[in-house]
Parts: C-alpha cells; sequence; structure tokens
C-alpha cells in the first residue's frame, strides 16, 4: 500500500512521507552549514516539482520506488525532526526562517489531505475493495435554500497578518451583478436524476473538451461508483456500500459538475460569488467547483527561487475549487482559499453548489 500509485495524480504513501520530510531538510535545515544530509540522492527522490533545487524522479515514476524502503524513509523522518528540534532549541530563529518553517507546516497539511485522498484511491482500485477505517465520508444532506446577494461592488482576496498562500493576495474589488446561490450541495439523489435521464449520453450539457472526457474514458458515473444487480454501489474508506441518495454528492470533475448545472438549468458560481456568499452557505464538507479559471489577482509577484515555484507557475489550463472537504485540515478553511485542479480530475472530496442563471 505504501508504494502503490494507480494514476499519475496519485502519489505513493511512501512518496508523501518522504517529501513533506524533504521540504525541511532542503528549504530550512541547508541553511545551517553543519547540517548534513541524511541521503545525498533524496533530493533527487522526493523533490516533487520545483526545477530550481536540481533533478528529480519523473512524477510518474514514483510508484517505482521500491527503494528506499518504507523503513529508510522513516529513519530520514526521525533524522530530520530531531534536527529541526536542534533548531528549535536555538536562541534566535531569523524571520525568514521562521517563515519557511510556517510554509512547511502548511505544506505538511496539504499532503496529509492528499494522502488520505491518495489512499482512498489507491485502495478503492484494488480488485478488493479493502476497508481502510470506520471513517463516514458522507454527511447527510438538508433542505436547500437560496441565498439572494445583491449586486454591487466587493473586495476579494486576503486581508490579514495570519498565515496564507501566495495566491489569495492581492486583495481587489470586483463588480457583482445580483445572483442567487444554493445554500446546500448537491446530493447523491439529484445527481442519480441526471445520470438516469441520460446525463452522460446527452452532449448538450457539455463543453466539448468534457464530452470528449467522457467518451474517451468511459465514464457514467462518479468516482468510485459501481452499478452492481440493479443497485449503484459506492467505494468507501469503510468499504462497498449501498448508495445513500440523501448524502452529499463527491468524487466528481469540472465537465461533470458543468454538465450537471447545465442539466439543471443552472450554473456554477464563480470564486468571486462564492467568496462573498460564503458566509451564508453551509461549508466544510466538499471541494466546490466554481466556474473560474485559476489565475493570478493583480500585483501577484512570485517569489525568486524555489518558493516562487510553489503557486504562480500552475496558473494555467486548472480550475478554482473553494470551501474545503471533510479531508481538509481545519486550519486551511479560509474564505479566501484558493485550491485548484485540472477539469478531468476527481480523486480529491469535490461536490457541486449551483448558482441561478442571471439570463434567459
Amino acid at each position: 500500500d505504501y508504494v502503490v500509485q494507480p494514476i499519475v495524480e496519485v502519489s505513493p504513501p511512501k512518496w508523501h512521507l518522504g517529501h513533506t520530510t524533504w521540504f525541511f531538510e532542503t528549504f530550512v535545515l541547508s541553511n545551517d552549514h553543519s547540517y548534513s544530509n541524511y541521503n545525498p540522492d533524496f533530493n533527487f527522490v522526493f523533490n516533487s516539482y520545483y526545477e530550481s533545487v536540481g533533478k528529480r524522479v519523473v512524477r510518474t515514476d514514483r510508484g517505482n520506488l521500491s527503494r528506499p524502503s518504507v523503513d529508510e524513509v522513516f529513519k530520514y523522518r526521525s533524522y530530520v525532526d530531531e534536527n529541526m528540534e536542534r533548531l528549535f532549541a536555538e536562541q534566535s530563529i531569523g524571520l525568514d526562517i521562521l517563515n519557511l518553517i510556517e510554509l512547511g507546516l502548511n505544506h505538511e497539511e496539504q499532503h496529509q489531505e492528499l494522502l488520505l485522498c491518495d489512499i482512498k484511491y489507491i485502495l478503492g482500485n484494488n480488485p478488493l475493495l479493502p476497508v481502510y477505517s470506520d471513517f463516514e465520508e458522507h454527511p447527510v444532506g438538508e433542505e436547500n435554500n437560496w441565498i439572494t446577494i445583491a449586486k454591487g461592488k466587493y473586495e476579494i482576496g486576503y486581508a490579514g497578518n495570519d498565515f496564507h498562500f501566495d495566491n489569495e493576495k492581492g486583495r481587489h474589488p470586483v463588480w457583482l451583478e445580483e445572483f442567487q446561490i444554493a445554500q446546500e450541495l448537491v446530493s447523491n439523489k439529484e445527481y442519480l436524476e441526471f445520470i438516469e435521464d441520460g446525463g452522460y449520453q446527452r452532449f448538450e450539457f457539455w463543453h466539448a473538451e468534457g464530452w470528449n472526457w467522457a467518451k474517451e474514458c468511459n465514464v457514467r458515473a462518479p468516482e468510485y461508483w459501481h452499478y452492481q444487480n440493479g443497485k449503484w454501489m459506492n467505494y468507501t474508506l469503510s468499504g462497498l456500500r449501498e448508495i445513500n441518495p440523501d448524502a452529499l454528492l463527491s468524487h466528481i470533475s469540472f465537465y461533470e459538475a458543468s454538465a450537471f448545472a447545465e442539466w439543471k438549468g443552472m450554473r456554477l458560481p464563480t470564486e468571486f460569488e462564492w467568496e462573498v456568499a460564503h458566509e451564508n452557505l453551509k461549508l466544510g464538507k466538499r471541494w466546490e467547483w466554481t466556474n473560474s479559471a485559476y489565475l493570478p489577482y493583480p500585483g501577484f509577484l512570485k517569489k525568486e527561487g524555489a518558493i516562487g515555484e510553489y503557486n504562480g507557475k500552475f496558473m494555467v489550463n486548472q480550475m478554482v475549487l473553494r470551501g474545503g472537504s471533510i479531508a481538509t485540515p481545519f486550519g486551511h478553511f479560509r474564505p479566501t482559499y484558493r485550491n485548484f485542479f485540472h477539469s478531468n480530475l476527481r480523486w480529491q472530496y469535490t461536490g457541486i453548489r449551483l448558482a441561478q442563471k442571471q439570463f434567459s
């Protein structure tokens, strides 16, 4: 289980453990000339995408890393932890290093969420569909209401002094027309109606790219759904279960979310609408697809060096998600937090919130 990589986006658990350790070794401890790297090869093995740090294992090959062993990775982690504790014991740590440590902690929390989603994908594609835990994945949806937001000028982006990522910076005004947005997310029952009405066979609801994706990949239902003996079943971390129609929909792509909204005669909200309306919404259960491309805010500047590679270079061909999910660490539930993925991806806990079309 520690080594399996079913698709390119899903990293083996062993790699997550090594990579989050590597971050502290590379960006924090290596600033101390007295520090001795645990293994010089690990920079090649556990670098993720930092071009300025050197060569790395191709992402598709992370699952081929039978070595270093799991035991060796845990030894590596202990070694770096001990040296971090030594650093904390020092009387003076510069602000630049403190900022790197804070970024590293938030980076590791991001990987905690990715790790849970990756474990689910690894086990969910094991033919035995094994049980991981008794973790409850699907909170029951509640009666939906529509929230009306008045037209006007609103401020978007992070304001404050607490930790935030660079893609949240650049607070700026936007003008929004009046809109209505659903208070609750879409349920399995609602999505089943889309499936039963031929939603995956009717091109008129889909973007051309999404329609081609659904046909080429033979997509007929959300990730982890299986039609068996006349029933829809769903793989969860607690095993294969019959679909609960009243539970919240999960593991859906942007293509599917957009097609479902079109079928309903509605649309997905923009990330700006979502941010303005968030205090009135029921949040924290699924990452919510928005109809906004992942782009920089006004005045966005990438930092020099490797840290500048953290977000900026991914601002192309991806869509923004907002809100957080049941797998998201608590400290990452910010109304300005901008998650982002390619339109076809659905291994994360993603869902759908609808907005009303403003023009007929």
